[in-house]
Formats: structure tokens, sequence, C-alpha cells
């Protein structure tokens, strides 16, 4: 039962002892702590029973008042103890004003590529102390769920989304491009139209909302769309065009525009965006950090719209 004992050992208790050891008197750290000289010297006389020692040396009189040997040692753990509860605080205050702790994020492969990097770099400079933990996907439902069960925090996620208990910020309208081989005779002769692609063998991603969203938008204009491959890497739908064996008709940000091989015609006047926003759960706390992480990515993303994207 010994070390029980020890649990009756209270914060007040090394403050008292703290207080003590400073002003070689009783009255003087009643005065330093705001209590009366009677409530420290019991407080003293409390930790020195939890703890089975003398830990002040009382000469009486007008002598100053001193710590035991025992009462050096427990001192220099109090300040230890004391320290890291006064760290405990800021670290907990700073977790509230969102300056501290984990931010967890979901992503996908071309914002994961294209966007997170931007995003991570700016948000680190206001917030340091913050670290980003990332999980990426293909299917951005999948990221939705894990927001819902409160795993994620924030996460990228392509717009609309399904009904839940989600709010969303949207961030980027990322344009539909056509990536043909750099030697292909498709849109040689000048603007290439939605119904040029009738018959056109198309490359398409497999496990994704928005290419259900545009295969819909295709028919939607009278073509069936001849999807020959299809794939969930971005890499691999632009070799597979690059290498001559279809067009693939992708969201821009998918694109890698310095690859020679290829040859990338805008669809944008004729399809609608791919739309990505960052989500969140409506019903949970959101710290100050995931707020700055959503501020910087709509900025960032403004950015790259008015350049790369506009300028493509």
């Amino acid at each position: 039962m010994e070390p029980d004992r020890w649990l009756g050992v209270e914060l007040r208790h090394f403050a008292a002892l703290e207080a003590v050891a400073q002003s070689a008197s009783f009255g003087r750290a009643a005065a330093r702590l705001g209590y009366t000289q009677s409530a420290v010297s019991q407080q003293i006389q409390m930790l020195e029973r939890i703890v089975g020692q003398k830990l002040v040396e009382r000469p009486g009189g007008p002598k100053p008042v001193s710590l035991t040997e025992a009462g050096e040692v427990l001192l220099r753990h109090a300040h230890a103890i004391m320290a890291r509860l006064a760290a405990a605080q800021a670290d907990v205050a700073a977790l509230a004003a969102g300056t501290f702790g984990t931010l967890r994020v979901g992503t996908f492969q071309s914002v994961g590529s294209r966007i997170l990097p931007h995003v991570i770099r700016r948000f680190h400079e206001e917030l340091p102390d913050v670290r980003v933990q990332l999980i990426e996907t293909h299917n951005d439902e999948d990221l939705l769920e894990l927001v819902e069960r409160g795993e994620l925090d924030l996460a990228f996620t392509m717009l609309p989304i399904d009904a839940g208990p989600f709010e969303a910020l949207q961030v980027l309208a990322d344009p539909y491009v056509l990536v043909v081989e750099a030697a292909s005779p498709v849109g040689r002769s000048g603007r290439i139209t939605v119904r040029d692609l009738e018959g056109l063998q198309l490359i398409a991603f497999r496990q994704c909302r928005s290419q259900t969203a545009l295969e819909g938008a295709l028919q939607a204009h009278g073509v069936q769309p001849n999807v020959v491959f299809r794939s969930d890497d971005n890499g691999t739908v632009q070799g597979l065009a690059s290498a001559g064996h279809g067009c693939a008709l992708v969201p821009l940000l998918t694109v890698d525009a310095s690859d020679e091989s290829i040859r990338v015609i805008d669809m944008a006047s004729q399809l609608p965006p791919r739309l990505i926003g960052v989500a969140w759960h409506r019903d949970r706390y959101r710290s100050g950090a995931a707020r700055t992480f959503v501020d910087i990515a709509r900025d960032l993303c403004a950015e790259l719209q008015r350049s790369t994207l506009s300028a493509a």
C-alpha cells in the first residue's frame, strides 16, 4: 500500500513546498500564494505525512525555515511536475486554438500530387507545430465515410456530395481536356466538339464519381462513350493515350502537361468541369487548424485556377 499513499499528493502541496523554499518563511510563502499562514503549514504537514519524511526545518523564532535533504529531493521533482503541467496547459490551449496537434486529411491522386504539397507547405509556414496526417484513396466516397466516422478531420472530395452529415467548400473547378498522342490526327483540323467523340476509343477512370458524371454528360449530348481501357492511375491513363491506344477525356488536374508525347485539347466550353471541394463533419468540432487548412486550400486553388488551369 506504500505507493498508494503517494496518490494523495496534490499540486497545491508542491506549490506550498516551492513557495516555502523560495521565501524561507511560512508567512511570506502564504502571502505569495494568497493563503493564510496556517493553510500553508497544513499543506506542508500533509505532504510530510504522505511521503513519510520531514521536508522542512522549522528552527522557530526569526530564523529562516529551510528544506531538509528529502525536501530538496522532492522539490526537484515538484519543479519538473509543475513544468510538465504548465506545458500540458499550453498544449491544450494551443490545441484549442488550432496551433498544435495532428490534422487528419483525406485526399485522392490528382489533388495529392498537384495541390496538396503546396497547401501543406503554406500550412506549416503558418502552423509549424501541427502535424498533417494523410490518407489517400481512389474513391472519395471512402474518404467521406472516414469523415463521418470521425477518423478524418477533412477530406478533399468531388462535388456535389451525397446526403450525409457533411459541410463542404468548393475550392476548384477542374475543366475537362482531351489527351491524345502528339501525332494523332484527332483535333488537328481545329476545335473538336463533343459530337466528334462519337466512336473514338476512349481511356477512362474506373472508380471515380466524376467519371460517372462525365459519361452521363456525353450521353446527354447523344454520344455513347466507347471506353476501351480503364485505370485509376493518372500516369497509366496518360501513358495509354500517349502511346496511341485511345484518347483520354480527363480533368486537367490529372494531366502532366510537360509530357511532349501528348497533345491536350481544351473541352472546357463544352463539358461541365469536375468540381473539387473540401468536406468536414458538420456536427463535430472544427479546430482552428482545420479552418486554416481549408482557407489555404481555397486561396491556393484560386491561384491555380487563375494561372495553370486558365492558361491551358
